[in-house]
């Protein structure tokens, strides 16, 4: 059983920072990616940033150089830092972790909220 525990939501001002992250928990086989998604109230849940266990970085158009995803495997982490926020990336924001290959998987957190009003 694997367990995703986000950290590190709350309110903030429009322009202000914030610095998720991620633990993963649990046995499994090495994972091909993680990532954080973002879901806002009435709308369908979309991609923010991935990163592969190699390194390599994705980011919606919309966060490309205010947003960083990070990872520290050894301790099966991945943060997000976020800056010059936005009142539309009011959000629940969910970490995801998965693999494509055998054995595939995915899974994700029980998501934090992250709340950009002034």
């Amino acid at each position: 059983q694997v367990q995703l525990v986000e950290s590190g939501g709350g309110l903030v001002e429009p322009g202000g920072s914030l610095r998720l992250s991620c633990a993963a928990s649990g046995t499994i086989a090495r994972f091909d990616a993680m990532g954080w998604y973002r879901q806002a109230p009435g709308k369908q849940r979309e991609l923010v940033a991935t990163i592969t266990s190699y390194g390599s970085t994705n980011y919606a158009d919309s966060v490309k150089g205010r947003f960083t995803i990070s990872g520290d495997y050894a301790k099966r982490m991945v943060y997000l830092q976020m800056n010059s926020l936005k009142l539309e990336e009011t959000a629940v924001y969910y970490c995801n972790i998965r693999r494509t290959g055998f054995p595939a998987y995915e899974y994700w957190g029980q998501g934090t909220q992250v709340t950009v009003s002034s």
